[in-house]
């Protein structure tokens, strides 16, 4: 069942203000938000966005749950919904139009933010991004999801850095969309992408290689191999394979420019590692390829409990601002877990929150929250409805 707050006297949250505190913090700085025609917006952009996040921590099941809450429960309707409240067609009109590029502003600075708090936790690894793409089951009448007959999917491809466990950077596209381009748009020069057998591309690893990015790149284990170079390695290492090579046919698609190749084994299987760091052990390299599971817990916990999936757009622009605001919040959460716990995000201390707020909306000696002229002059600040 999800949280709500129904039957509570409208008080503030010192908890939920302290989790928005973050992002209330740079949208003074964001771009404005301006209606697209003579009508005022409905909705300014902080309250577009406290609404997405007040979706996603409390579990919302679709947007008209949502905009049930937002209308009957106190706090929300106090705390979250614009002053006069929000009809459906306004908002669904806002989540399908309007604030993509103001969601991908908080959510850079917000990342920023966060990856100068977190405890950077493998960094004598160096800077660790796992690539990867996640699948989003669609409608049919999202036209432009295509997957295969019969069925519509998008993806998302997302960077996750390894080192904080934060999500670092994200693109959207039909579900076929392919995944390989996406990796010298998410890394940075200096950062080391993880990825699985699917960006296995010779070529990119060149030019990863020109651009001063590094990879850890499982590879296919039939590949053709021209050994360089062959590197020592301990007898009682789980390592069997560390030498340098070209990967690939000559003259049809072997790399221009050498590469390590690691081979390991765990349990019971071969692994066939490519990579262009030739600054760690065998051992290290193997390890590094190990942690590319993150991006895949954080996948199915992003899922399970801020239920981003649960579509409540159906254009791609909206998707694409549902998923930012999902982003947005799991940013918000780690930086409240470490500030208040110095832990990683946990599905116990999002419960820990989801109940404190409750509990604190129910304190006598909390003061009520903001009277209507306070309200007002919100409305009218100067980065809300032009």
């Amino acid at each position: 069942m999800p949280y709500t707050f129904d039957l509570l006297k409208s008080r503030k949250s010192q908890s939920f203000i302290e989790l928005w505190g973050p992002a209330k913090n740079i949208i003074p700085v964001t771009p404005l938000l301006e209606a697209k025609g003579n009508r005022e917006l409905q909705m300014n952009f902080e309250e577009q966005l406290k609404a997405l996040v007040f979706y996603h921590l409390e579990e919302h099941t679709s947007g008209r749950h949502l905009l049930q809450v937002l209308e009957e429960d106190d706090f929300a309707r106090s705390e979250i919904a614009p002053p006069g409240g929000i009809k459906k067609s306004s908002f669904f009109e806002a989540i399908n139009s309007r604030g993509l590029d103001q969601l991908m502003y908080v959510f850079q600075n917000l990342q920023v933010q966060a990856a100068q708090i977190l405890p950077n936790e493998y960094a004598k690894l160096g800077e660790l991004i796992s690539i990867d793409g996640s699948l989003i089951d669609a409608v049919f009448s999202m036209y432009w999801a295509d997957y295969r007959y019969g069925s519509k999917k998008a993806k998302a491809h997302f960077g996750f850095d390894i080192n904080r466990s934060i999500p670092s950077k994200i693109f959207l596209t039909d579900g076929k969309g392919d995944e390989r381009p996406f990796v010298s748009q998410i890394l940075s020069p200096g950062q080391t992408g993880i990825m699985d057998r699917g960006y296995q591309c010779h070529k990119d690893f060149d030019t990863y290689q020109l651009e001063g990015k590094h990879f850890v790149c499982r590879i296919k284990k039939s590949t053709k191999k021209t050994v360089i170079q062959t590197n020592s390695m301990e007898t009682d290492s789980f390592v069997f394979y560390d030498a340098i090579v070209l990967l690939g046919l000559p003259n049809v698609s072997q790399t221009q420019k050498p590469v390590r190749l690691v081979g390991y084994r765990a349990e019971g299987k071969e692994y066939w590692i490519a990579t262009d760091r030739h600054d760690l052990t065998a051992e290290e390299i193997a390890s590094i390829y190990k942690l590319r599971w993150n991006i895949e817990i954080f996948f199915g916990w992003w899922k399970r409990h801020l239920k981003v999936y649960h579509l409540i757009a159906r254009s791609q622009y909206g998707l694409m601002v549902q998923l930012l605001a999902g982003l947005i919040t799991y940013l918000l959460i780690a930086i409240y877990c470490h500030n208040n716990f110095n832990e990683k995000v946990s599905i116990k201390r999002v419960r820990e929150l989801r109940i404190k707020i409750i509990n604190e909306l129910r304190d006598p000696n909390i003061e009520p929250s903001v009277d209507n002229n306070i309200k007002e002059q919100r409305k009218n600040h100067n980065y809300a409805n032009p």
